[in-house]
């Protein structure tokens, strides 16, 4: 009988025992899926580049410099994903493609209902830099493949992974099907308040080939201004409805400034200063490019600039292959102007991926009376400008230092989306790009 007793003690103190393990694997379970969670819910809104040494991420159309990241459903379309990774040993990259909502977070559906093939890819597709004192190693690989491709339309982000599984970049792109027609005008600002400083985007939608039922609540517009978010108009809904028709033509709801055109400098030659270029020196054997100093242009009258709407190009002019004998250099920026009493100034275009961060937060130098920031770049031509951050008030200010004119040259690109409440989604339904050339 004390044997028995002995041994039942022992039996529980044992399940007990597993059972707190058990639990403690649980915990610990849940604890990482939870932080993996955080970081897909943070990372999967916007472009984001979590390595330091990824540089000079582009997604475009395969063949189509400064293309938007679009596909067609169930085309022939491709897209080409390129990446340079400051380092000279090769490592293996791996990608997944994640389906999100308009608003550009992540939707619940498992990927086999959104995706063909594998979950997982592996990018093969490497060489190494040439003749370039920063040596790199340059990846690319295209969209879809036989290996994945995406059953619906919609907004989806490129998840990019190292051989330790570990999240380098993430990247947007869009897959179309189109069902309805956008018509849209960009003009000067109806209202006389405005008219010097603003463009109106005015927008028909005709959807014969489709029934929507509420388009108040399944229509979302987004309107971009350049193809980035800052100061996007995605809360329109329509003025009137007729027949097959939705119009959306305000007078102040669907208004932009239009802002400036964007400065620029062009370092495709390391050898020559360009017109942008005050000196070009090495140190530590890298390239330091020491631009003009520039100046604000609040309240300055309009100059016609030639740009290319804040983007970016990436190419050599002593070389045949752009993709590894560009090499990168140290721009240094400066901006001579009083010191910002509220909010701080950032670099801002297509090169900064439009996001206000720290590495592009300019410095403000007393002694010198002026704002500085140094960014490592790939050879090429770039646009930029100075945008104000109020955290405050959680605003982005472009006209602060670069005042706005209706004259700017602006492209402003119109999505279509398409609430499913069947399964769940948003199908990305329309799509049209429209600039402010017609205004002259």
């Amino acid at each position: 009988m004390k044997l028995v007793t002995i041994f039942l003690t022992f039996l529980i103190y044992l399940t007990s025992l597993i059972s707190c393990s058990f639990k403690k694997q649980i915990v610990k379970d849940k604890q990482e899926i939870a932080k993996v969670n955080d970081n897909s819910v943070i990372s999967l809104k916007k472009n984001q580049i979590f390595h330091d040494n990824i540089k000079t991420v582009i997604c475009q159309k395969k063949n189509k410099r400064n293309s938007v990241p679009i596909i067609n459903l169930n085309s022939d379309d491709k897209l080409t994903i390129k990446f340079d990774a400051l380092e000279t040993i090769k490592k293996d990259y791996y990608y997944t493609i994640t389906l999100c909502n308009e608003d550009w977070t992540i939707n619940n559906l498992n990927k086999n209902e959104y995706l063909y093939g594998f979950i997982n890819n592996q990018i093969t597709d490497y060489e190494f830099s040439f003749n370039t004192k920063q040596e790199y190693i340059h990846y690319q690989f295209e969209f879809p493949s036989e290996n994945i491709y995406p059953k619906l339309s919609g907004n989806y982000i490129f998840e990019i992974y190292d051989e330790n599984n570990e999240l380098a970049f993430t990247e947007r792109f869009m897959v179309l099907d189109t069902k309805v027609l956008v018509e849209a005008k960009v003009r000067r600002a109806t209202l006389a308040k405005y008219k010097n400083t603003k463009h109106e985007i005015d927008i028909n939608l005709k959807h014969n080939d489709i029934d929507i039922n509420d388009p108040f609540s399944d229509i979302k517009i987004h309107i971009k201004q350049n193809n980035h978010d800052i100061n996007s108009i995605t809360n329109l809904e329509p003025l009137f409805i007729k027949n097959n028709e939705l119009i959306y033509d305000f007078e102040e709801e669907n208004l932009f400034l239009g802002n400036n055109e964007y400065r620029y400098f062009d370092i495709r030659s390391l050898r020559f200063l360009s017109e942008e270029i005050n000196n070009i020196q090495l140190v530590d054997d890298k390239y330091v490019v020491y631009l003009q100093n520039d100046f604000e242009r609040t309240f300055e009258n309009y100059s016609i600039m030639p740009d290319i709407n804040g983007d970016f190009i990436i190419e050599v002019q002593e070389g045949w292959d752009s993709s590894v004998e560009c090499d990168y250099a140290k721009v240094k920026f400066s901006l001579s102007m009083d010191k910002v009493g509220l909010g701080n100034l950032y670099l801002i275009g297509a090169f900064s991926d439009w996001e206000i961060s720290e590495k592009f937060k300019l410095i403000y130098n007393h002694k010198k009376h002026k704002y500085e920031q140094s960014v490592i770049l790939k050879q090429g031509f770039y646009n930029y400008q100075y945008a104000l951050y109020d955290s405050t008030n959680n605003t982005i200010d472009l006209s602060f230092t670069e005042g706005s004119h209706y004259q700017t040259k602006n492209e402003y690109f119109i999505y279509v989306y398409l609430k499913d409440h069947m399964n769940s989604y948003d199908r990305l339904i329309g799509f049209s790009k429209k600039d402010s050339n017609d205004l002259f």
